[in-house]
């Protein structure tokens, strides 16, 4: 095999040296502009004005990625909803989930995993009644840890989901 060789610091060398890193600069700056193209951020908001104060999106997805923040039994109207009531308020929540999924593309088939945080975890069996009741087919990772309380006293739990759209 015939090599060329050219003197190092040569004119010929330093134009070769030159474009070969153009070219490598170029590639990278490609495939940067392709990965990024391919996961783009959304973020989906509520519309609630605890949104801009605390700073946060009700969820956010990343390329096929959906994360939904800790969601409670507050109606539109900042009341809670189903108080004293473990399964309405968890079915109330998921239902919640569910509209910010569907507006970044994503439907309670894509969760892969749930956390709920309870006030009382001795009810366990009516969250996780109301929980099965719409994923007990689907079964995603899931998380049930009691806190010692929520945002307001008579939230008795907040979920939060992270999917997967599959393709």
């Amino acid at each position: 095999m015939n090599s060329i060789h050219m003197p190092h610091g040569s004119p010929q060398a330093t134009q070769l040296s030159s474009s070969m890193g153009e070219f490598v600069l170029r590639k990278k700056i490609l495939n940067t502009q392709r990965r990024n193209a391919l996961i783009m951020r959304q973020n989906v908001s509520s519309g609630s004005t605890w949104e801009g104060i605390v700073g946060y999106s009700r969820a956010v997805r990343v390329g096929n990625q959906v994360f939904v923040s800790g969601t409670t039994a507050t109606g539109e109207d900042g009341k809670t909803v189903c108080v004293d009531d473990p399964n309405g308020q968890t079915l109330f929540i998921l239902r919640k989930i569910e509209r910010a999924l569907k507006e970044a593309g994503a439907s309670l088939t894509d969760v892969v995993r749930t956390r709920m945080f309870v006030t009382d975890v001795s009810r366990w069996e009516e969250y996780g009644r109301a929980h099965g009741d719409l994923f007990g087919e689907i079964r995603p990772a899931t998380t049930m840890v009691e806190v010692s309380q929520l945002i307001s006293p008579d939230h008795l739990i907040e979920i939060e989901v992270d999917a997967v759209i599959q393709s």
